[in-house]
């Protein structure tokens, strides 16, 4: 995953796929592919101003290029420390 500010993203191609899920708040807007069921990306509750985006819906994209990444299990949240 990384972050983008909200004006920064494009979807290169799929938009009329993705579906939208919004829960409590409904700050937070989660997209999936209809089709295959992968998230690709969400504009964040804690900063509505940007989206995280699931990078392996990135063709090309290797996160191991990039060198030594922090991972996150997404069971283990480092707020809940």
């Amino acid at each position: 995953m990384f972050s983008v500010a909200l004006e920064n993203l494009t979807v290169g191609r799929g938009q009329e796929a993705l579906s939208l899920y919004q829960f409590n708040t409904k700050t937070a807007k989660h997209y999936f592919c209809s089709i295959c069921g992968i998230y690709t990306h969400h504009q964040r509750r804690s900063n509505p101003h940007e989206f995280s985006v699931n990078t392996g819906c990135i063709d090309g994209f290797n996160a191991a290029d990039y060198g030594e990444i922090d991972l996150v299990d997404g069971v283990n949240h480092v707020r809940d420390r």
